[in-house]
């Protein structure tokens, strides 16, 4: 019995409202929200470097929950979820199945976002009788150009947003064009609507297990992707810096079933500044 059960027949419309629930599985108390039409198959969100239940742009989850049931969660030592960070992309996977299924789930569809689309692979590797379809925005694959560098651009733009009074985001996931520099606030303004229950901040011990993490990725030997045959959207913006774009053109060659988009004038956080493109296309894609 989980709180999920209570929810039931209850439609939550907006992320900004939605409860923050827990299940427990594997000496785990995973946080997670859930939205949207109960039938169907779900769509698991898994979240970027650093980010808690908070971080997800309310108009991508309130725009895909307007069709699809959304579950968004806290990996284990992450936010309000306990236990300690793993330091491999593998063991997050491994967490986040478990929390899949402790839900009762037995098939779903996820939608990885540049953590999370490392980890999402490694779902679709270790268990794909559980994915139906994959969504991979602002990834790449293990060994990837440029990923084992996301610990050195993370401390820099750190650094810079301290010095600057900015968010690091607004370095790390934006242009520094006019149009990005504006999408850049318009996203973080967004970040801040919900106002209760908010989630507990990353802590500096996991944000650093995660890192490990990332940089072990970017170490790691390719992985031989022509074993996921699911249908895949890949997406990002064509200047993406933490995890380069050319990873996401590899990834849509690699994978045997995908699709390609890239949205101009964007970083990293591509599919926030074109949430409204972004939104349409992912929806198209898992209703196809």
């Amino acid at each position: 019995m989980n709180d999920a059960q209570e929810a039931r027949g209850h439609v939550v419309a907006s992320y900004k409202n939605a409860t923050t629930r827990t299940v427990s599985a594997d000496g785990v108390t995973f946080a997670y929200r859930e939205l949207g039409p109960q039938s169907g198959v779900p769509v698991v969100f898994l979240t970027h470097l650093a980010a808690v239940l908070d971080n997800w742009d309310p108009r991508v989850v309130d725009g895909i929950a307007a069709k699809r049931r959304v579950i968004t969660f806290d990996n284990r030592g992450i936010g309000a979820s306990t236990g300690a960070t793993p330091r491999t992309i593998q063991a997050m996977a491994k967490d986040a199945v478990t929390f899949i299924r402790a839900l009762g789930l037995e098939y779903v569809d996820l939608h990885g976002f540049s953590m999370g689309g490392m980890i999402a692979q490694v779902i679709a590797q270790t268990d794909p009788q559980l994915v139906r379809k994959l969504i991979l925005t602002g990834t790449g694959p293990a060994g990837g150009e440029g990923i084992k560098d996301v610990t050195r651009l993370s401390h820099l733009d750190t650094v810079r947003g301290l010095f600057t009074l900015q968010d690091p985001k607004q370095f790390l996931f934006f242009t520094r064009t006019a149009g990005g520099r504006r999408a850049g606030k318009q996203f973080l303004a967004r970040l801040k609507e919900r106002t209760h229950d908010r989630d507990k901040a990353i802590t500096l011990t996991s944000y650093g297990a995660q890192l490990k993490a990332i940089h072990r990725w970017g170490l790691e030997r390719p992985h031989d992707l022509s074993v996921v045959r699911q249908p895949v959207l890949v997406a990002n913006g064509e200047s993406d810096r933490m995890v380069p774009t050319v990873n996401s053109a590899d990834l849509a060659r690699r994978l045997p079933n995908a699709e390609l988009v890239i949205y101009p004038d964007a970083g990293h956080g591509g599919i926030f500044q074109y949430h409204r493109e972004f939104v349409g296309t992912a929806l198209e894609f898992l209703e196809r």
